[in-house]
């Protein structure tokens, strides 16, 4: 449990931390805007290519990706089908909403909890891995075909092909999976500044989410689209955590100290990266806002709840 309570003074911390920055406009009014470009065109990548090509693939591919991936994707797919039918959103929200649905934080609240909470820090490794290169990248060609504007003429078949290799994180991730794979090591010279870029990235979308808290209310009415969340809250928090323990417990036999550790990962809450995301593309930017700030506070007493009867 000390575990659990240290991770999240971390995250609450570094988001305060932005929160006051924004109040009192010492880093300026687009702050927020030109944090989050920092964090998706130049931090993540760099975190995504140096996280792949120190990672050991072998601990990846494993039950475990199965179960956390398929989870993640099985959440946001029923997201899309309620957001569409019910809802009637846009495609660009809905796939903010996906996200904020299913987009587990991984490496801020993820790595924290994997290792003072579950003693292990490569459970966290498949999801983590699964996210990079096939959640993130799928994403995010949907945001590039839809929320971005197309030049006339252009077919959808050029977008999609080439979208991808322009997308910064995309990039990273692939590039960062393919080198190892190869069994590569970039020299000393190249890996340490992608790893103090890297670095970076973690808290500075904290606190672009701590800015994004600055002047606003949660979950206002008329301005905040409280369905979306709600939907997106009850899917990440509840359902997810539910479907993960049936899948492991039952579809693949896990128990104990495997099956505990698979539930507390389906029950952290959503990344600010989603929020990243969002700001990048302009569009859900509230839902995506609202969505991580409510999960996480959840997550506090889900988390504790499932160590009382799984640890």
């Amino acid at each position: 449990m000390s575990g659990v309570i240290s991770g999240f003074t971390v995250i609450f911390i570094v988001v305060g931390v932005g929160y006051l920055l924004g109040r009192t406009h010492v880093i300026g009014d687009h702050a927020h805007e030109v944090l989050s470009r920092l964090v998706f065109f130049v931090f993540t990548p760099a975190l995504l290519f140096h996280s792949l090509v120190t990672t050991d693939l072998s601990v990846v591919f494993s039950s475990t990706l199965v179960i956390a991936g398929g989870s993640a994707m099985l959440m946001g797919v029923i997201y899309l089908v309620i957001a569409k039918l019910w809802l009637r959103r846009p495609v660009p929200e809905l796939v903010i909403g996906a996200l904020s649905s299913s987009y587990v934080n991984s490496v801020n609240l993820g790595l924290p909890i994997a290792i003072f909470v579950l003693d292990d820090a490569s459970f966290i490794a498949p999801l983590l891995l699964f996210q990079i290169v096939i959640y993130s990248p799928m994403a995010l060609l949907a945001l590039d075909l839809t929320a971005l504007e197309r030049d006339t003429g252009r077919s959808l078949v050029r977008d999609s092909l080439i979208a991808p290799i322009t997308n910064p994180i995309v990039v990273g991730g692939i590039a960062g999976l393919v080198v190892s794979v190869l069994g590569l090591m970039p020299p000393a010279a190249v890996m340490s500044p992608l790893k103090m870029l890297g670095d970076a990235s973690v808290p500075a979308a904290l606190l672009a989410f701590g800015l994004s808290l600055t002047g606003v209310q949660v979950f206002k009415k008329g301005e905040s689209p409280r369905r979306d969340i709600a939907l997106a809250t009850v899917l990440k928090m509840v359902v997810m955590p539910l479907t993960v323990y049936a899948i492991a417990r039952w579809g693949f036999g896990q128990t104990g100290e495997e099956l505990f550790a698979m539930v507390v990962i389906a029950a952290l809450p959503t990344a600010q990266n989603v929020l990243v995301y969002a700001t990048r593309y302009r569009r859900g930017q509230i839902l995506a806002r609202d969505t991580a700030l409510i999960t996480t506070l959840a997550s506090i007493p889900a988390i504790a709840v499932i160590a009382l009867l799984l640890a």
